[in-house]
């Protein structure tokens, strides 16, 4: 779907214009096109990929999706894959933006996503002075868009670590603990092969040698290269507090093993007792001392129950019960 064509001059709007133009205003010196789609099909591809003239590769693997965060040079143009992060009913949903820019044009195609980058457009347009530098520009824009949508969901994953820990000593609560762990884990790997990939590729857009649509805002990337960094170093943090985290559990939980076992273990000591007993007393002997007692039989109930409370006593005090 297109969502919107429109072609610009030293940073100001010229007009809304018909795909088929496209090409025409390429050819201008003075202008640049900022084409933006939403879930192209492969004809829309297509139709771009001849009115930009767009490499057929970068075009392939943009009809294909599910490419992992890149940026690749095809002569004076660029193709750039990030990734669009969302938190839907506490599921985290991966998204996609292919972004081509050349020397005057972007063309952006987002997937699997409903953020969209109107605010983008109407926050460039109010800035002329940095929209007149072209598609370099453009393009910082809409990746510093997507990388500030990080943010929240960073927020929010170590939001959810914190209220974890907090239930960490509470007995019980262990086995949920752990699963909610785990999937916390699945969460920060996410967003890990979603940022690292990108910060890698970010170091080509500052920095030594740039591709020539670039090179007038090299300081803007490396902004950019900044605040993935500070999300990947969150992202690390959190993955040793959960590494820690899930430790704990365990080792909570085999503490509760123990105590559960050390239970066991007295009270089948003192059981052990009366077994001892009614064992030593119900043996067929004849001959047997007090067996013909009037009080023998009370006697030895007293004994067993003696005997049994004072080692309930002892494991009380030592706390095994």
């Amino acid at each position: 779907m297109l969502i919107n064509c429109v072609a610009y001059q030293n940073g100001r709007k010229l007009a809304d214009i018909p795909v088929e133009d496209i090409s025409d205003y390429v050819a201008r010196q003075d202008a640049f096109v900022w084409v933006a789609l939403r879930d192209a099909t492969r004809e829309e591809l297509e139709v771009m990929q001849e009115e930009f003239g767009l490499h057929e590769l970068a075009v392939e693997d943009a009809g294909r999706g599910q490419q992992r965060p890149k940026i690749e040079e095809y002569g004076d143009s660029l193709f750039v894959v990030v990734k669009m992060l969302e938190l839907r009913e506490d599921e985290l949903q991966v998204g996609e933006v292919d972004i081509f820019v050349g020397p005057n044009y972007v063309l952006s195609n987002r997937s699997n996503s409903t953020k969209d980058f109107l605010g983008v457009r109407a926050r460039a347009e109010r800035e002329p002075h940095l929209l007149q530098q072209g598609s370099g520009f453009v393009l910082y824009a809409l990746m510093d868009a997507v990388v500030d949508r990080y943010f929240p969901i960073i927020d929010t994953l170590e939001f959810e670590l914190e209220k974890i820990e907090e239930r960490i000593f509470i007995r019980g609560s262990q086995q949920d603990n752990i699963e909610r762990l785990y999937e916390l884990k699945r969460k920060v790997m996410t967003v890990r092969h979603t940022v690292a990939p990108l910060l890698d590729a970010i170091g080509k857009l500052h920095g030594g040698r740039v591709p020539a649509v670039c090179s007038n805002t090299q300081e803007y990337f490396r902004d950019v290269h900044d605040h993935l960094l500070r999300i990947n170093s969150a992202l690390d943090t959190m993955r040793e507090t959960i590494g820690t985290a899930i430790q704990v559990n365990l080792s909570m939980v085999a503490l509760e093993e123990g105590e559960v076992n050390k239970r066991l273990a007295a009270w089948a000591a003192i059981f052990a007792v009366l077994t001892a007993f009614a064992g030593l007393w119900g043996m067929n002997f004849k001959h047997m001392p007090e067996l013909d007692w009037r009080f023998g039989y009370p006697a030895a109930l007293t004994l067993m129950a003696v005997v049994c409370g004072a080692l309930y006593r002892r494991f009380k005090k030592v706390g095994w019960l």
